[in-house]
């Protein structure tokens, strides 16, 4: 097998490079126009290596077909172009720590920024491999940059080469942070029989199960008055969105559960004295788990209301996605090639449950069934975000490696 590190660092640092942040607030598809700019360049460089079937869709996905030399199913591989709207992602400066001596690492745009093995534990296991970070002041966006560079190099080494493999789709998605990168007509287009994501952190993992996810608005609206008129007379909206937030269970948050355990997150709040509006991720592995923590906002809500009748206190809860578990468990074909395909790469595979979602949760419900694989990735969704180019060398080959076995199947 060929090496793929180069090429992977040039695709990772030129891709985090470019801004394509999704916005929650906007209702246009995509997002944000910013993602179009990489879904552009990556309809480009399709058609560079060869690729047929280039499409960008109305919806901001990017589609291609690499051609198949043996018979098999359809399969279809995933990367979303977006990066999370939690923290900083425009003038992302990506720096390569060549052959990582096992000490900290610190950041030249933030002194006080350090990563170290303390903190990131599996950092001490990439002694000797090339480390990837940003500069201090931006996430890095590996998530999921790191996806749609190890779908390409692999893209490029199929059609150059003529390995064997059966017809594969490529989809490079937009708002899969906001989760809207599985759009409705995504299953129809893609045209797989199954699919992968390449949005998973490190190595052996293949994830095929997830959250099932909520999301949440409640506002409030109080009686606004001027201060010093205010006496029995203001209702003030922020005192009634503190009030609703120490009413919420304090350990069901995601810093005080793990594993299992859902949970129910304030992720924004904006407003003033007059009318205050919170959104609210909830998340839970099981159904039930899930109506239950909504059950406990709407119950919060409703104290809220009732303590204060001036108040108007509404609380609109909206589905996301679901566990792809539910679906995958009656038929395991896609995980067991991924498992397999590792294997043959030397690799033992290793299973979890991811605490978060993916495209692949969508597109299962929705009839595509879509485990998720390892990129590499690490720490995502902050500065001190990480990743070693060998962790995604070693995906690509998994993407290979899958492409390979599928083919063979079929003889």
């Amino acid at each position: 097998m060929p090496s793929f590190n180069a090429e992977l660092e040039e695709r990772l640092v030129r891709y985090c490079a470019i801004d394509s942040q999704s916005d929650v607030d906007s209702a246009s598809e995509p997002s944000t126009e910013i993602q179009l700019d990489m879904a552009r360049l990556l309809v480009e460089e399709l058609k560079e290596i060869g690729a047929e079937d280039i499409e960008l869709t109305d919806y901001g996905t990017v589609l291609a077909t690499i051609p198949g030399t043996a018979p098999g199913p359809t399969i279809g591989f995933l990367a979303h172009v977006d990066t999370a709207p939690q923290f900083r992602a425009e003038g992302v400066k990506p720096r390569v720590i060549r052959g990582y001596n096992g000490g900290e690492i610190t950041y030249p745009d933030d002194a006080d920024l350090v990563l170290s093995p303390e903190s990131s534990p599996y950092l001490a296991e990439k002694v000797g491999e090339d480390i990837v970070t940003a500069s201090g002041l931006t996430l890095l966006g590996a998530d999921d940059k790191a996806g749609v560079a190890i779908v390409m190099a692999a893209a490029r080494h199929l059609i150059e080469t003529g390995a064997p493999r059966p017809r594969l789709r490529l989809a490079f998605t937009p708002d899969e942070e906001i989760g809207r990168g599985a759009h409705e007509k995504l299953p129809k287009d893609l045209g797989a029989d199954f699919a992968y994501t390449f949005d998973g952190q490190q190595p052996p993992v293949i994830q095929y199960e997830t959250f099932s996810a909520d999301a949440a608005t409640v506002r409030l609206r109080g009686v606004s008055i001027h201060p010093g008129l205010s006496k029995d007379k203001l209702v003030n909206a922020l005192t009634l969105g503190a009030k609703l937030l120490m009413t919420l269970p304090q350990q069901m948050t995601p810093e005080g559960t793990d594993g299992k355990q859902g949970f129910i997150m304030a992720g924004d709040i904006e407003g003033d004295a007059a009318e205050v509006r919170i959104r609210f991720i909830l998340r839970d592995f099981e159904r039930d788990g899930l109506e239950q923590k909504g059950e406990i906002l709407r119950k919060a809500c409703a104290a809220i209301q009732a303590g204060e009748p001036r108040a108007v206190v509404t609380c609109e809860i909206t589905p996301q996605y679901r566990n792809m578990r539910y679906w995958l468990e009656e038929d395991m074909t896609p995980v067991d090639l991924a498992a397999d395909a590792a294997r043959d790469i030397g690799i033992e595979p290793e299973f979890s449950a991811i605490r978060g979602g993916t495209d692949g949760s969508r597109l299962t419900e929705m009839g595509v069934p879509c485990p998720n694989l390892f990129t590499g990735m690490q720490n995502i969704h902050g500065p001190l975000e990480w990743i070693s180019i060998q962790d995604m060398g070693r995906a690509t080959e998994l993407m290979l490696a899958i492409a390979a076995r599928a083919a063979a199947a079929s003889d």
